[in-house]
C-alpha cells in the first residue's frame, strides 16, 4: 500500500471516529451507543473486503489520534504482513465492483460481470466467476436493492452553529461571455443550525477546482464546522476535497446514492433563490450576477427565517463561543500534492514547468506542494522534512555558473565556495 492509498484509509478512519474527537465531549451513554451503531453498520472500507468494524478497533483508532494530538497521519494503516501473497479478487477489484454496484442497484451479477470487464476493471490476472461474485455481493448486503421498503426518516438540526454545513450544486441561469451566452453555476454552502449562508457565488463550472475555490473562501469568513454533508457528486468525491477536510478535523459525509432527502435545508434554499432572486435579478453577466446575489444574501441573513423564528444571522452569532476560526496558513491544508523524480541535472517538472531541486535529493522521489491559485511557488518535501520552495529553472543563469567537483555544494546564491571572474572567490579576503 502506498502513501496516496494509507492516506485515504486514514481519512475513512477520521470519519469514523469524528463523533468521538471532534466536538462536545459525549456522556457515557451517548458514546455506548455511537459505538454500537457503528459497529452494527456495513461499512465500504477503502482496501479491504470487510465490511464491519469491531468495537476494540475504533477505541484503538481513538487512542491513536487522541495520543497524536489530532494528527491525520497516526491513522494510516501499517504495511501488510501478507504482501505479496496471491487473493481470488483483490482490494481494487472488490472496491470497483461495489462501486458499479452503487450505480446499477438493479442489475443481475451477469451483467455487473460483463460491464467489469468491458470497462476493464478487472485487475489483470483475475478471474471473475459468478461464485465470487454473489460472494461478495452477500458479503456486502448488496444482492438486492432496498426498493419500496419505508425508511426511517426524521426531521434534524444541528444543535450549534458550524457544527454541520450542507453544501451543493445548482445549475443557474445563462449569461452573456465573449460574445455568447454561457450556463452558471450556484455553488453554495448552509450552515444547518442558523440557516446562514458562509458563501455563495454563481461560477462558469462545477469542477473540483471551482468548489475548491468557494469552500476555502467559506472558511475565511465564517470559521471551521466540524462536518461537512454534500452529495456524490465528482468534485465531493475526489481524493482531494477528503484530505483538505480531514487535515482541517472536518468529517466530510456523502448523502447515499439517489437519497437526497438529507440535504433538504440546501435544497429548500435552493428552490427560494428560483422562486425569490432569480425572477427579479437583472445581471446580464456573471459579475452583474454575482454582485446582485451579495447585496440579496445581505437581505437574507437578516430577515426572519420561518422556521427558527430568528434571523441567520443571529441566530449564528448567538453561540460566538463553539465556532472555530480558520488556521493562519488555511492555504496550505488546500495545496495539492505530486510526486516526482528529481532528475540527475536537479530539475523536476510540475504542470509544464521546470523547477529546480537541492543536490542531496537527485535520484530521490520527492512530494510536491502547491496551492492552485498560485502554480509558481512549490514547495519540496522528502522524508516529511521540508526543502523549502523550489526554484524556477533559468538556463541563461546555469550557463554562466561554475561548479566546484570536488563538492556537491551548488555554486549559486546558497551556501558554499563561488567563482568570480574564473578564480574561486572567498569572499572576505578576495581571490585565492
Amino acid at each position: 500500500m502506498d502513501e496516496n492509498q494509507k492516506l485515504k484509509v486514514a481519512t475513512f478512519r477520521f470519519g469514523l471516529i469524528c463523533d468521538f474527537v471532534n466536538g462536545p465531549n459525549l456522556e457515557y451513554g451517548e458514546r455506548e451507543r455511537l459505538l454500537k451503531e457503528k459497529c452494527a453498520r456495513k461499512w465500504t472500507i477503502p482496501f479491504s473486503g470487510k465490511t464491519s468494524i469491531s468495537r476494540s478497533t475504533i477505541q484503538r483508532w481513538i487512542e491513536l489520534y487522541d495520543e497524536s494530538n489530532g494528527k491525520l497521519e497516526s491513522l494510516c494503516p501499517l504495511d501488510r504482513s501478507d504482501k505479496g501473497k496471491s487473493r481470488i479478487i483483490d482490494d481494487d477489484t472488490e472496491l470497483s465492483f461495489i462501486h458499479l454496484r452503487e450505480e446499477f442497484p438493479f442489475a443481475t451479477a451477469e451483467s455487473l460481470m460483463d460491464l467489469m470487464n468491458q470497462r476493464k476493471l478487472v485487475t489483470p490476472g483475475i478471474d471473475l466467476n459468478l461464485s465470487n461474485v454473489y460472494r461478495l455481493l452477500h458479503n456486502h448486503d448488496l444482492m438486492r436493492p432496498n426498493a419500496g421498503k419505508p425508511e426511517d426518516r426524521r426531521k434534524f438540526e444541528a444543535p450549534f452553529p458550524n457544527d454541520l454545513w450542507q453544501s451543493d450544486v445548482m445549475h443557474g441561469p445563462r449569461v452573456d461571455f465573449e460574445g455568447k451566452r454561457k450556463k452558471t453555476y450556484l455553488v453554495a454552502i448552509i450552515d444547518d443550525h442558523s440557516r446562514l449562508i458562509p458563501y455563495a457565488r454563481f461560477y462558469f463550472s462545477e469542477k473540483l477546482e471551482v468548489y475548491i475555490d468557494a469552500f476555502e473562501k467559506a472558511l475565511l469568513k465564517r470559521g471551521l464546522p466540524r462536518k461537512l454533508y454534500v452529495d456524490n457528486g465528482a468534485a465531493f468525491k475526489s481524493n482531494h476535497l477528503r484530505h483538505i477536510a480531514a487535515s482541517l478535523g472536518i468529517a466530510l459525509i456523502h448523502a447515499r446514492p439517489y437519497k437526497p432527502q438529507g440535504k433538504g435545508k440546501i435544497e429548500r434554499w435552493f428552490k427560494t433563490i428560483r422562486s425569490q432572486f432569480l425572477p427579479t435579478s437583472t445581471g446580464s453577466t456573471i459579475e452583474e450576477l454575482n454582485s446582485a446575489l451579495k447585496v440579496w444574501l445581505e437581505k437574507y441573513h437578516a430577515r426572519k427565517h420561518g422556521s427558527t423564528k430568528q434571523t441567520p444571522f443571529d441566530r449564528f452569532t448567538s453561540n460566538m463561543e463553539c465556532l472555530r476560526a480558520a488556521p493562519k496558513n488555511l492555504k496550505d491544508h488546500f495545496r495539492k500534492t505530486a510526486r516526482r523524480k528529481v532528475a540527475k541535472d536537479r530539475t523536476i517538472t510540475l504542470n509544464g514547468r521546470l523547477f529546480e531541486g537541492p543536490v542531496v535529493l537527485i535520484g530521490k522521489r520527492v512530494e510536491l506542494l502547491w496551492h492552485e491559485s498560485k502554480p509558481e511557488v512549490v514547495e519540496i518535501v522528502s522524508d516529511k522534512k521540508s526543502y523549502g520552495p523550489a526554484r524556477p529553472v533559468d538556463l541563461h543563469l546555469n550557463c554562466r555558473i561554475k561548479r566546484d567537483k570536488n563538492s556537491d555544494t551548488d555554486m549559486t546564491t546558497g551556501d558554499g565556495p563561488k567563482y568570480r571572474g574564473g578564480r574561486l572567490w572567498s569572499g572576505k579576503g578576495g581571490a585565492k
